[in-house]
């Protein structure tokens, strides 16, 4: 199972990395639609979250080798931060998009996703987006289990993230009079409000969410495997 986790990390590492490199040199090719002006491609939540977990799944494979090379006890940092960055970062942020990027997108697509952007990515690169990410996050539940900080110490980290990309959401308007994604531009300033506020919410209850699935799944084993960390 440890070699299967390993090579699971490797081979999912390195589809992220393509993702990170095709997508934004595909997207820039099609210049006419000038779809990564106004703070390129780092204004996309989406595109920060392939980011997020080329990097989390670059750590994770860091410490599978030094696992091997070096034994548990002396690579505790690099555990201790690979779980971090998954239960408070990487899972949920994965999942929020998934969850929030597919309601919208059946509602009505246009105010996330307008169709044409089927012209610049092809439907395999949506998923790839927007879809692949959850198995990937939950695979990773199921592999391995991740120990959680304190509730206080997630939910800070979480409204850390939320609160920094909320506010380069709002910055890129007020200096581009556009919004990042046309759902916004419906919405009144209470409307602003109550979605960004449900959004973090959302993003509680994944954190919350994700915990519960490690208990379930891992939690007669989690004492002995900390004291073994």
């Amino acid at each position: 199972m440890r070699t299967c986790t390993c090579i699971y990390h490797f081979l999912v590492l390195n589809w992220y990395i393509f993702l990170n490199y095709y997508i934004p040199r595909h997207g820039n090719e099609q210049k006419e639609y000038k779809i990564f002006q106004d703070g390129a491609q780092w204004k996309y939540l989406t595109l920060l979250n392939l980011f997020l977990q080329a990097f989390f799944f670059g750590v994770a494979c860091l410490d599978d080798v030094l696992k091997r090379i070096k034994g548990r006890r002396n690579i505790r940092f690099i555990t201790a931060f690979r779980d971090l960055l998954f239960t408070t970062l990487a899972f949920p942020v994965s999942t929020f998009v998934f969850l929030v990027f597919w309601t919208i997108f059946l509602y009505d697509r246009e105010l996330v996703y307008p169709k044409i952007l089927d012209e610049i990515f092809p439907i395999w690169m949506n998923h790839a987006m927007h879809t692949f990410i959850l198995p990937f996050s939950l695979l990773e539940v199921i592999l391995r289990p991740h120990h959680y900080p304190s509730k206080k110490t997630g939910i800070t980290l979480l409204a850390a993230g939320t609160v920094a990309y909320t506010a380069r959401v709002l910055w890129i308007y007020s200096e581009t009079g556009r919004w990042v994604y046309p759902v916004l531009g419906k919405l009144s300033p209470l409307g602003l409000t109550v979605f960004f506020s449900s959004s973090y919410f959302l993003s509680v209850s994944i954190y919350l969410f994700g915990e519960k699935i490690n208990r379930w799944k891992w939690g007669h084993m989690m004492q002995p495997w900390m004291k073994r960390k």
